[in-house]
């Protein structure tokens, strides 16, 4: 059964990790595309978001989105959002519920989001 809005990003999480959800139907096709381009990266944005999803201090590939885009609601509640450069083109947008130990994909693309180039 292929993901859908609301599930896990497999595998499940270990001891002291986040859990990754997808948050959109876009996140889920954007993160297998982004899979199969940059399967590397991928793997590496993940490990990211599992182990260290706000790092201190953020890193130019890593970190909190700015104004307008450094927050966004899900579920009822505002949420930080997090970006990590995948490639040179490639994002993945989260939100990171620190209380609830969860990022939730909200965009994974391989081109570089255009939301940003205010």
């Amino acid at each position: 059964m292929a993901p859908k809005r609301g599930d896990s990003v497999a595998p499940p999480p270990g001891r002291d990790e986040f859990e990754i959800k997808y948050a959109t139907k876009e996140a889920v096709e954007g993160w297998r595309e982004l899979g199969k381009q940059a399967p590397g990266n991928t793997r590496a944005a993940w490990h990211e978001t599992r182990t260290s999803p706000a790092p201190v201090p953020p890193t130019e590939r890593h970190h909190q989105l700015k104004s307008d885009l450094a927050t966004a609601v899900h579920n009822g509640r505002e949420l930080p959002q997090w970006q990590i450069e995948v490639t040179g083109g490639g994002r993945v947008w989260y939100l990171y519920d620190k209380e609830k130990r969860v990022c939730w994909l909200k965009l994974a693309r391989t081109g570089h989001p255009r939301q940003t180039d205010k």
